[in-house]
């Protein structure tokens, strides 16, 4: 077995939306329509992902498919995006902190039917890499507060997601080289893809 399918990864991911949150909580009114290394979206359009993200988890802990829920939200009154983020947590651990909570079943996710703590171990990996892409491109730090979550995310993804093949079906760019300087943080987004500009 693995440390994913042993580990319960809910404070895993606790921290890493944490982390996240307090980012998002740093990020001023004219870095909205800042680029992100996430190439798609600006800073605005990746907040409205990561609380659409957050819906998702959600959705597939209540036996949802989490497929059908919207890729992003609407825009949010006043962009108060961390306080979206911190509703939309709030919501969320109501359904996998329940003592029913689908944690040794399985949940349908986006990226197909698997275990629950596989899932949140996916989302774990998704929320820090886009806190990555918030802190580079509006000049936060960029590693995650605690360095074992990134690291047992990247250990996660590395054994999930493999170097190749990359792109199509697989949504992900090939792996950056990671700066020799690198923390856990920014290998985790490296592998997934994503580049400092």
């Amino acid at each position: 077995m693995t440390t994913t399918e042993t580990t319960d990864p809910r404070p895993l991911y606790d921290s890493a939306l944490s982390w996240t949150l307090g980012v998002m909580r740093s990020i001023r009114s004219e870095q909205l329509s800042h680029p992100t290394p996430c190439s798609e979206l600006d800073v605005r359009g990746l907040l409205a992902h990561l609380v659409a993200t957050v819906h998702r988890t959600a959705a597939a802990g209540r036996g949802e498919d989490a497929g059908t829920v919207p890729w992003s939200v609407p825009p949010v009154p006043g962009d108060d995006w961390s306080r979206a983020y911190a509703d939309a947590i709030d919501s969320m651990w109501t359904v996998w902190r329940a003592a029913d909570a689908p944690l040794d079943g399985t949940v349908r996710a986006p990226f197909g039917t698997v275990p629950g703590r596989a899932a949140l171990m996916a989302y774990t990996s998704e929320t820090l890499v886009h806190g990555w892409d918030l802190a580079v491109a509006t000049g936060q730090d960029v590693e995650a507060d605690d360095p074992a979550v990134a690291a047992a995310a990247l250990a996660a993804m590395q054994h999930a997601l493999p170097a190749e093949p990359r792109g199509g079906p697989v949504p992900f760019a090939a792996p950056v080289p990671p700066r020799a300087d690198a923390g856990p943080t920014e290998r985790l987004a490296n592998w997934c893809g994503h580049a400092r500009p």
